[in-house]
């Protein structure tokens, strides 16, 4: 039996093999440079644990637009703002559309999610939706005095440590105060760790984010080598019994409603009224939309409000810590502009020029998302005289772009956010150098809400407190390891003591 297995999958490989072998000596001259494949993986053996590290020593061999194959999938990396211009700016229209791959399937329910949709008219009406009904200006600023509650909730529990000396896992801090506003935004209360959404979505990063042979070769999906299938399917029920629940919920208080009030109605409860012919607003959507529709659009708004702001929160407060001539020079600043009020509010943000700096000069260093969502071609285009054939999937590695000496010059590896001053360079990412957020069609429409979140937490944290790390570590000796994922979160938790500035 066991013979005979053997010979079915080297003869299944083989035929892989030869397929593509083919296919690729016949099409390879127009494609752009890059590792030559092996057989059945293609280049999957030099990605390594931290593929976008990876990518970027390939990158300087080959070039900033690179040609890579994976498993049977054919890949281009753009790896410079300038490549990243003709892609994603350009022929953004070309490449606006997602890949279908195997985590989409089970966490973002079969691709009906704003992430991972395929670009079209529901994708469209989705995006429509979640940015008039969630992130628009006035929707935001709605929540301005919700905001000011879960910060001032952090600001006390952050003074009852200081007071005995307790060091504090601020990651965990900023993973909390941002969950409160998040699910108050979306559910209409808090979480009181009813649900445990933090460790799943986090969970649900890292494994989003790990390449998957299964997507690459599919002929070897059946044998989940990497037990990725078996996550993801865990994963996706825990999820489901939680959005479940959430929608279940609020079905049953609004049957309990006459008529809920327009102006009260939170996030789900706009979700479902979709059914009900509420308004002509989103008339495509309200025929297309069903229950599934609606865990796959709450878990990209839950995960991507989450998840990207506290890891942001977490690599800032990293290199204040670690840079304390940084963080004297931002406290100097709220100092001479929030003076002796007890909290920084949402409208002093605008004030403070050098701690936008030092957001940018982090974004540049420790992104957050270093390999952005990958895009797929929808049709045949040549660019700087390559081909580059439907279908391809185009996987821009945003963390080489900050370590491009033709863009930042020699000092690169300097964390100086002064390299800023009388920049224009923004966090729109028009000229391709800070793209956080995505740019184009696919950029996320929530980065207002995201830079607002993250400005408030670091700003009050370090206005109203000084941090040191435990156990005499000095701040040079703080590690900056990430970990990878489809986030890229510190691979250690960053823990400081800090001492209240009355």
């Amino acid at each position: 039996m066991y013979p005979t297995i053997v010979a079915l999958l080297l003869l299944v490989l083989t035929g892989i093999f030869l397929r593509h072998w083919r296919s690729t000596h016949l099409r390879r001259k127009n494609l752009p440079p890059g590792p030559v494949p092996l057989p059945v993986i293609g280049s999957m053996h030099l990605l390594g644990t931290l593929p976008h590290r990876s990518l970027h020593k390939l990158s300087q061999k080959y070039g900033p637009i690179m040609s890579m194959r994976l498993g049977s999938v054919q890949f281009v990396i753009v790896s410079s703002p300038e490549a990243a211009k003709i892609f994603l700016g350009t022929h953004d229209t070309v490449f606006a559309s997602r890949p279908g791959i195997q985590a989409a399937k089970y966490l973002s329910y079969d691709n009906t999610g704003m992430t991972f949709a395929e670009y079209g008219p529901y994708w469209r009406s989705v995006r429509k939706f979640c940015t008039l009904e969630l992130l628009s200006a006035k929707k935001i600023n709605g929540f301005c005095g919700m905001r000011k509650e879960e910060i001032g909730v952090m600001v006390e529990e952050l003074k009852v440590a200081a007071k005995v000396g307790k060091a504090v896992n601020l990651s965990e801090t900023a993973s909390s105060v941002i969950e409160g506003m998040v699910c108050r935004m979306l559910f209409g209360e808090k979480n009181n760790d009813r649900f445990v959404f933090k460790s799943v979505i986090d969970k649900s990063m890292e494994a989003v984010g790990t390449f998957n042979l299964a997507d690459y070769v599919p002929m070897l999906a059946p044998f989940d080598f990497q037990g990725l299938t078996k996550r993801f399917k865990s994963l996706s029920k825990e999820l489901d019994e939680m959005f479940e629940m959430l929608i279940d919920e609020h079905e049953k208080r609004n049957q309990a409603s006459e008529s809920p009030n327009r102006d009260q109605m939170d996030f789900i409860d706009i979700l479902l009224s979709l059914k009900q012919e509420y308004s002509n607003t989103h008339d495509e959507l309200s025929h297309t939309i069903d229950r599934s529709n609606m865990k796959a659009i709450l878990l990209d708004m839950v995960a991507g409000a989450i998840d990207t702001a506290k890891t942001s929160i977490e690599w800032i407060l990293s290199v204040l810590i670690k840079h304390p001539r940084v963080m004297k020079e931002v406290q100097n600043e709220l100092k001479n502009m929030i003076g002796d009020k007890p909290m920084v509010e949402e409208t002093d943000l605008t004030k403070l020029t050098y701690l936008n700096m030092v957001v940018k000069e982090t974004f540049r260093l420790y992104p957050v998302a270093p390999l952005l969502v990958p895009h797929q071609s929808v049709e045949d285009v040549v660019i700087n005289g390559y081909n580059i054939p439907k279908e391809t999937r185009v996987l821009v590695n945003y963390w080489a772009f900050g370590r491009d000496p033709k863009v930042w010059s020699d000092d690169w590896e300097e964390f100086r956010p002064e390299r800023f001053v009388d920049s224009e360079i923004d966090f729109r990412g028009q000229d391709f150098k800070l793209i956080q957020f995505g740019i184009g069609r696919r950029g996320c429409p929530g980065m207002n809400l995201g830079l607002l979140n993250i400005g408030l937490v670091v700003s009050n944290m370090v206005h109203l407190f000084d941090w040191e790390l435990p156990n005499g570590m000095l701040p040079s000796d703080l590690e900056m390891k990430e970990k990878f994922g489809l986030t890229t979160p510190r691979a250690k938790p960053l823990l400081a003591i800090p001492t209240y500035r009355t």
